[in-house]
């Protein structure tokens, strides 16, 4: 049996799921892998997660931050270049969570850094959390990817992973914050590419006294390579596309409620696969066709901030003399949806 190492030189995130996909469902029975990546500015989710509870889309966007939703379970991370991602890829008989954590605690020991486990997921140095992993596994193969904190920005971190208070009631898993800690705060001479040496030191090494080849090159994986394999493209076409990232969100409801100085509006939204599947509206409003219009105008409509905005304003074109009360609306509401 042999071993791989790949490392990325994109930070594209939705390039580099789409390898650690890519990687997975083309992976040799044969081999051990390990891919070693790194990201820029983006708040990854959970594949179960919604990212209108998780972070500040609206922020994000303005500061053109990426959304990414992975395959695997787990929490909300943020990832800028800051961070060192692993991902360890085996056959599934042959896979060892408890290895693939051995090897980054050694990689870690060999920047003078004593790290452990902490629990089933996660690395912490003293009470600092490090690192947090989460996996997936398949009939014949299993994978084990997570982040290790070398020198994120923690201010960003708190940035875009603090969410609005929306008065939504959502359903998937919702991210619980821990303490964490960089790695610089440790060694302060440590970055990305030590520590990508350091891990493929000790994966090479925590496999010497068995039968795996160690002479094991570290293949570079860049945009060419996404060229060159088109079911790579697929796969970054999935994780680029809205659908992927948002239609993928858990159901969820979004109830908000104001008043005008024509009326009281009480606004709830049923969102299936992003999309407003159902509205009901209660209001005094004197003016029953606006609500009746309302009312079939967002349904169906993405639940999205700049579509939202595009419907009211062709149903403003559409009946000039209610103008007035639909921008009212259309504001407010998308003041309130936050992205």
């Amino acid at each position: 049996m042999k071993l791989r190492i790949l490392k990325s030189a994109v930070t594209n995130p939705w390039f580099n799921l789409a390898t650690e996909d890519w990687i997975f469902n083309t992976l040799n029975p044969d081999s051990h892998t390990l891919f070693l990546w790194r990201n820029s500015e983006t708040v990854v989710i959970g594949r179960s997660q919604n990212p209108w509870v998780e972070c500040k889309i609206d922020k994000m966007e303005a500061d053109d931050v990426f959304l990414a939703r992975r395959q695997s379970g787990g929490g909300a991370v943020f990832h800028d270049l800051g961070n060192t991602n692993f991902t360890f890829l085996s056959p599934k008989a042959d896979y060892d969570q408890d290895a693939n954590f051995t090897i980054i605690v050694n990689a870690l020991k060999k920047l003078g850094i004593d790290a452990e486990q902490s629990g089933r997921n996660d690395m912490q140095v003293g009470d600092k959390k490090i690192s947090g992993s989460a996996f997936k596994h398949a009939s014949d193969r299993s994978f084990h990817h997570g982040t290790l904190l070398v020198n994120a920005n923690m201010q960003k971190l708190g940035d875009y992973l603090n969410p609005h208070p929306l008065k939504l009631k959502a359903k998937g898993i919702k991210s619980v914050r821990s303490r964490v800690a960089n790695l610089v705060e440790f060694n302060e001479d440590i970055n990305h590419e030590t520590l990508s040496d350091a891990i493929i030191e000790a994966f090479c090494e925590y496999y010497q006294d068995t039968d795996y080849d160690d002479t094991t090159p570290v293949e570079e994986l860049d945009r060419d390579t996404l060229a060159k394999e088109p079911s790579l493209n697929a796969y970054y076409e999935q994780m680029a596309d809205w659908n992927w990232r948002f239609g993928k969100t858990p159901q969820f409801s979004h109830h908000v409620e104001t008043r005008f100085d024509w009326g009281i509006i009480d606004l709830h939204m049923d969102v299936q696969q992003a999309a407003i599947a159902e509205v009901v509206i209660f209001s005094d409003a004197l003016n029953v066709e606006l609500i009746d219009l309302l009312k079939q105008t967002l349904t169906g409509t993405k639940y999205n901030r700049s579509e939202v905005k595009a419907k009211l304003a062709e149903l403003d074109k559409a009946h000039p003399e209610l103008a007035a009360q639909i921008d009212d609306v259309s504001a407010w509401l998308t003041n309130e949806m936050e992205g």
